[in-house]
């Protein structure tokens, strides 16, 4: 679990009902009304801009936020170069019984490739083709949160044109004054509170577990195709040091000694 997203939204939500608490009763910034504005346009809003089967898949994908597994491009790096030294001692075709267990598929695919002998241009597509297919299935994901980012404040806003048209029709009666501003003014901050605590911080990460993982497909992707070329090891490794960090590069290096 990704624990930093788990206490940003328990921080954020804890402040903002703390200092409501510090001022005035938490009931008074729910409002039914102000709710079903928000939520239920946002919602009304991205099933008209996306296909109902994607909009279904919200929580499929904002789970990707919470719980998503980011590979460690060092460890990668130590299992391709392990794997060439394999290829480099017992041949490409020793591979196939290492292929087995926990070995990343997308890594799996591209040797088994190699070791039936594709050329390979074959395999450097095949496994393009595969990461762009990656990034669209992320963008797609991401689109969504961005979408609730960008319409919740914009139905905040109409919520509050619904409750100034309610008091605008009520000036002769006070007494009716105080709940349309509320419903004029809690919609705004509903709107806001969705966009800016949940929707765009959770499109963002998304976006980060995004380059994080094509990052990591690149360097398998690179990889291989060392291996497939027959490069040393230690070129191999020199090859992929470019994806790490200065301190991730010191510690590999320092490892491999």
């Amino acid at each position: 679990m990704d624990i930093a997203t788990v206490i940003g939204i328990i921080v954020g939500v804890g402040l903002i009902c703390t200092s409501i608490m510090l001022s005035t009763s938490i009931m008074t910034f729910v409002d039914i009304p102000s709710v079903a504005v928000v939520i239920g346009g946002t919602f009304a809003a991205v099933l008209i801009g996306f296909p109902l089967g994607r909009v279904l898949k919200v929580f499929g994908v904002a789970k990707n936020a919470f719980f998503a597994k980011a590979q460690n491009p060092v460890e990668n790096i130590k299992s391709l170069v392990k794997l060439a030294e394999i290829a480099r001692r017992d041949g490409i075709l020793s591979l196939e019984q290492h292929l087995t267990g926990d070995v990343d598929p997308f890594l799996s695919a591209g040797l088994r490739m190699a070791i039936d002998g594709q050329d390979p241009t074959v395999i450097e597509g095949a496994m393009d083709q595969e990461i762009e297919a990656l990034m669209d299935r992320h963008s797609a994901g991401k689109a969504l949160f961005d979408t609730v980012g960008k319409y919740a404040p914009a139905f905040g806003m109409i919520g509050t044109l619904i409750g100034l048209v309610i008091m605008l029709q009520n000036m002769a009666d006070p007494s009716a004054l105080g709940p349309a501003m509320a419903i004029a003014m809690i919609t705004t901050f509903y709107g806001a509170v969705i966009a800016n605590l949940l929707a765009m911080p959770i499109a963002d990460k998304l976006e980060i577990r995004s380059t994080d993982e094509v990052k990591n497909r690149i360097l398998i992707l690179r990889g291989v195709m060392s291996i497939q070329a027959g490069d040393n090891p230690r070129v191999v490794q020199q090859k992929l040091l470019a994806f790490l960090d200065p301190k991730q590069r010191a510690a590999l290096e320092t490892a491999s000694e």
